[in-house]
């Protein structure tokens, strides 16, 4: 999803206070902070709300994180890790097609935007809450989106593309274009449905003479 996975029903709340061990504790946390951050935004969730949710009390969360924004970098690698499992997932569909890989990846980043509850990239999220490019935060979204890049322009160059980095910032910007309108007309929208069919044409059109030769 950069992207991002759907947020899933809350699990029940563990009495607060509640004593855990550090691993446990720290996992309780992240989760409750994914399902927050995600849905409702870095800036407007408290560690006081992440702390009820996990189900700790919040010398738990300081033990774990020593600051929130250490929270919200956590919270951006949990992100990063599940985004790239998805991306390898898409691609493991048609091993050694580049080109077949590359569509692939846009049939199952348009069924994720189709989730009522989909939330958008969380990267893209949160880029637009932190305005300072300097911001850790933001530097994270930066190593996201450009590893991202350098995926697609592998895969287009293997595709045999006429202008692989032409293919790639096409596609990026299509990958971008989903996010924003999954949130602006909504998940599983018209745009989201024809996104596969306009990545179709991007791909055939650069890689048209590799199937020629």
């Amino acid at each position: 999803m950069s992207d991002s996975e759907t947020v899933k029903p809350a699990r029940p709340r563990r009495a607060r206070g509640a004593q855990t061990s550090g691993p446990q504790a720290q996992q309780h946390l992240l989760r409750a902070a994914s399902e927050l951050f995600y849905r409702e935004g870095v800036r407007t969730v408290g560690v006081d709300a992440v702390v009820e949710r996990a189900g700790v009390n919040k010398m738990s969360l300081y033990r774990q994180f020593s600051s929130k924004d250490e929270l919200v970098m956590a919270y951006l690698a949990r992100k990063d890790e599940q985004f790239f499992s998805y991306v390898d997932r898409s691609f493991a569909e048609h091993p050694g097609e580049p080109a077949k890989q590359l569509q692939q990846y846009f049939e199952d980043l348009a069924v994720r935007a189709s989730v009522d509850d989909y939330r958008g990239c969380p990267f893209v999220n949160v880029s637009v809450e932190f305005p300072d490019t300097a911001h850790p935060a933001r530097q994270f979204v930066f190593r996201n989106k450009q590893r991202l890049m350098a995926r697609l322009l592998e895969l287009s160059t293997a595709a045999g593309a006429d202008d692989p980095e032409a293919l790639a910032n096409g596609l990026g910007l299509l990958i971008e274009g989903v996010y924003a309108a999954s949130q602006t007309y909504g998940p599983g929208c018209g745009p989201i449905a024809a996104a596969p069919k306009v990545a179709a044409q991007l791909i055939a059109a650069a890689c048209g003479s590799a199937r020629d030769r």
